[in-house]
């Protein structure tokens, strides 16, 4: 069996914790990790790490990552860092090598600044919304199969938040993504309070005014605990938007059809830009990706594709503006 067919397989879910409209189906495994990293959080506390535009002229979809550690350093997909020219979210999970420069993939989070802030950039204490990480991980894949690049839609993620903005009336001067986090940071921490990582998680099943709208597991309880708060933010902010308050949670046959569907889709791999594979899955009303070293499953990230599981939660359809559009094309 494919090592991540052979991780999915394993995963056990459990009760659901629940809280104004996110719940959450617990996730553990008999099967634990043996991959050494850091996660890009601790390396940038140590000073073992250095996140900076890949020029001084900075391009849109490139950063460059030094790592100084005698480990490898795990970038999660939609971690958001700050500063430098514009803010900017991974655009998809990443192991950086130990000792060595390496550039990584991005999208510009921040469409009205291309101005210095600072040389480095720091990490941020949330990932990209939910909903705006599965459309940008959408993309990204077809750009792989494509080009053979990791490049997303650029055009499509500063409109997904401007729609965004606009709908929880947050829009701000440089349309940053992060302020919209920022204007309900207090609810959004109440999230995070209430909902917390149980011993042994390595993941869990997201659900979103009573319908699964996304995965996320790791190979480490560690990493999901480490992990869990970004995350909880990221999938709040949608909950907080179509949520209407209710803690309802779909039941657990939903959860394992979901689980089932993602044992049963078709595997594509491709070489990583750092350590190991990136992986894509093709199954029914889902996109999922994540990344495997040394045949593990470091992480994997899946979303419902059908917003007709929840057709509330259905963005309206918008496309970039030409504006958007030439300055995507010209930082290139």
């Amino acid at each position: 069996m494919h090592p991540v067919k052979s991780a999915l397989s394993q995963l056990e879910p459990g009760s659901p914790q629940s809280y104004k409209g996110l719940s959450i189906f617990p996730l553990k495994s008999s099967a634990g990790g043996s991959v050494n990293y850091l996660l890009l959080s601790e390396a940038l506390d140590a000073g073992l790490v250095s996140v900076r535009e890949s020029s001084y002229g900075g391009s849109v979809p490139d950063l460059e990552v030094e790592n100084r550690a005698d480990r490898p350093v795990l970038i999660v997909d939609g971690e958001e860092l700050l500063g430098a020219k514009q803010n900017r979210v991974a655009n998809l999970t990443l192991l950086v090598p130990a000792a060595k420069r390496t550039t990584i993939p991005v999208s510009c989070v921040e469409a009205g600044r291309w101005s210095y802030r600072s040389d480095e950039f720091a990490l941020s204490e949330r990932v990209h919304f939910a909903r705006g990480r599965r459309e940008k991980l959408a993309s990204v894949q077809a750009s792989m199969q494509s080009t053979g690049s990791r490049y997303s839609d650029q055009g499509a993620v500063w409109a997904s938040i401007d729609d965004k903005a606009e709908s929880m009336q947050a829009r701000s001067p440089t349309g940053a993504m992060g302020s919209i986090f920022e204007k309900h940071a207090r609810t959004l921490d109440e999230f995070v309070n209430r909902l917390q990582a149980g011993p042994g998680q390595i993941g869990g099943v997201f659900c979103v005014a009573g319908a699964i709208c996304g995965m996320d597991v790791f190979d480490k309880a560690t990493t999901f605990t480490a992990l869990l708060p970004k995350l909880v933010r990221s999938y709040g902010i949608d909950a907080l938007e179509h949520g209407s308050g209710t803690d309802a949670a779909p039941g657990r046959n939903a959860v394992d059809h979901f689980i089932g569907n993602l044992c049963e889709g078709s595997l594509d791999e491709h070489g990583a830009v750092g350590l190991g594979q990136d992986i894509r899955v093709e199954a029914a009303d889902i996109v999922a990706g994540g990344l495997m070293v040394d045949s593990e499953l470091i992480h994997l990230a899946a979303f419902t594709e059908a917003d007709s599981l929840h057709p509330s939660m259905a963005p309206p359809r918008r496309f970039a503006t030409v504006r958007q559009r030439r300055r995507s094309a010209r930082r290139r």
